[in-house]
C-alpha cells in the first residue's frame, strides 16, 4: 500500500512553482530488500547506493534544486559493528566514485550531522568533495550522516544560550530565524516534499523542525527498488495537494495568483 492521496498524473513539464523545490528522502528498506532475496544486508546497502544515484539524476532532470538524503542516523550506531564498518567504507567509496559525475553535472555536495565519528578517511573524502563542488549551482545534494533532529535542536539551543551568556543576544529577542540560523540546515529552504520508502509511516528523528509544513508521501517500495515511476508518483501526489500553511484555500490562491 502506498499512503498518499488519490493518484494524480504528474506533469513532468510543469512550471517550476508546481514542482517541489526541495525533496527530502528517508531511504528505508535496504536490509529487508536483501533478506527477501536471501542475501546479506550489505548487498541491500550496495543497491541502495544505486537508488540514491537514480534519485539524484531524476531531481536534476526534473529541475528540483535541493535533494536531502537520510543516509545514516545517530541511532544507526546501534547496528552490528560489521554493518556500521561496511556502511562507512561504502560511503567513502561511493563518494570517491561519484564525485566526478556529480561535479560534471553541477551538483553541490552538502553534509549535515556529525560525520567526524566515521574516521579520518571518510572525513578527508568528504572535505575533498565539499571543496570540489562548492561552486556548483544546478542541484544541492545534502547527505545526512550521523544525524538526529533532536540532537540538532539541542545543539542549536546551546549555541543560542552561549550567545545569551556572552551578551550577544537577549533571550527575549530570540526568534524562529535565530533558531533556524543555528541549525545544520541553515541556508537551505525547508523541504516541500518528504518521501519515505520501506512501508514505515514515521519521521524517525529526521528534520523535525524543517518538516513543519512539508507534504508527506509514504511508500511500501523498498529503497533499492526506488525508480522513475515511484519518483513521479510522489511528484504527482505533491502536485495534487494545496499547501495552505495555516491559511484558508482562498488566501493561498490569492497569494500565488491561482484560479
Amino acid at each position: 500500500m502506498i499512503i498518499s492521496v488519490t493518484p494524480v498524473t504528474p506533469n513532468k513539464d510543469d512550471s517550476p512553482e508546481h514542482l517541489p523545490q526541495h525533496l527530502a528522502i528517508i531511504m528505508d528498506g535496504n536490509g529487508r530488500w536483501a533478506k527477501a532475496r536471501g542475501q546479506a544486508r550489505v548487498q541491500g546497502h550496495r543497491r541502495g547506493v544505486d537508488a540514491a544515484r537514480r534519485a539524484t539524476t531524476l531531481c536534476g532532470e526534473a529541475g528540483i534544486r535541493y535533494l536531502t538524503l537520510f543516509a545514516f542516523s545517530s541511532e544507526n550506531w546501534r547496528r552490528p559493528d560489521e554493518e556500521v564498518h561496511f556502511l562507512t567504507q561504502l560511503l567513502a567509496l561511493s563518494l570517491e566514485k561519484e564525485l566526478g559525475r556529480l561535479h560534471e553535472n553541477g551538483v553541490k555536495l552538502n553534509i549535515i550531522g556529525d560525520p567526524s565519528s566515521f574516521g579520518r578517511k571518510l572525513a578527508k573524502t568528504i572535505d575533498n568533495a565539499l571543496e570540489k563542488t562548492s561552486n556548483n549551482t544546478t542541484l544541492t545534494l545534502t547527505i545526512a550522516l550521523n544525524y538526529g533532529a533532536r540532537q540538532e535542536l539541542v545543539s542549536a539551543v546551546r549555541r543560542l544560550a552561549e550567545s545569551c551568556v556572552a551578551n550577544e543576544l537577549s533571550p527575549r529577542a530570540i526568534s524562529e530565524s535565530d533558531l533556524e540560523g543555528a541549525l545544520n540546515t541553515h541556508g537551505l529552504p525547508d523541504p516541500d516534499l518528504l518521501v519515505r520508502t520501506g512501508g514505515e509511516v514515521r519521521l524517525s528523528n529526521f528534520l523535525l523542525w524543517q518538516l513543519a509544513y512539508t507534504e508527506l508521501f509514504f511508500s511500501d517500495v523498498l529503497w533499492p527498488d526506488f525508480n522513475e515511476a515511484l519518483f513521479w508518483d510522489a511528484i504527482g501526489a505533491y502536485q495534487g495537494r494545496q499547501r495552505r500553511f495555516g491559511q484558508i484555500g482562498e488566501q493561498v490562491d490569492s497569494q500565488f495568483g491561482r484560479r
